[in-house]
């Protein structure tokens, strides 16, 4: 008898502001952009990706290119999509 299986998406559990901000951080500490970018985009999907693009000052279109596999955001806009998330971007010395 085959197992069952249900589709994993991590979006389900970014509920709350700490899970976002634990989840991108993950994703800030293993030096990746490709996978900032793609934590990114989860979260946005968690949150409602039109309205992430709203408030980042971008077309949900312009948001789906940036964060997509193929993605490369400008500097504007990771901060713009940061921001929309209730995000912040700090700096500390490595």
């Amino acid at each position: 008898m085959p197992i069952e299986t249900s589709p994993w998406d991590s979006a389900d559990l970014l509920d709350t502001p700490a899970a976002v901000a634990a989840y991108i951080e993950a994703a800030i500490e293993e030096d990746d952009a490709s996978l900032l970018t793609h934590a990114l985009g989860v979260v946005a999907r968690a949150k409602g990706m039109s309205k992430v693009a709203e408030d980042a000052g971008v077309t949900r279109e312009a948001l789906y290119k940036a964060l997509s596999a193929e993605g490369d955001p400008r500097l504007s806009t990771l901060i713009g999509v940061l921001k929309a998330l209730g995000l912040r971007l700090n700096v500390q010395a490595a």
